[in-house]
């Protein structure tokens, strides 16, 4: 079974559902779950193989919203972890 290659973005929060619902719309390429909806911490969880498909709609959709890759905040990687 293949794992999933997991990014992480600070986004505008309100845009949050949007980018929900933009990927569920391309059917299986990635899935996004949020971390802390209060600062807008999402985690994309992208199919292998998939990468540069997901790269090309993020490139698109910062156009619109605010969407800033970060690193794994420590608060998540302990959690992560356990």
């Amino acid at each position: 079974m293949l794992k999933t290659i997991q990014r992480y973005y600070r986004v505008d929060r309100k845009a949050i559902s949007l980018l929900r619902f933009t990927f569920e719309g391309y059917e299986g390429i990635a899935g996004v779950t949020t971390l802390n909806p209060a600062t807008g911490l999402i985690v994309l969880n992208i199919a292998p193989g998939c990468e540069p498909d997901v790269e090309n709609v993020i490139r698109d959709l910062q156009e619109q919203v605010y969407m800033e890759a970060v690193l794994l905040p420590e608060e998540h990687a302990e959690r992560k972890n356990a």
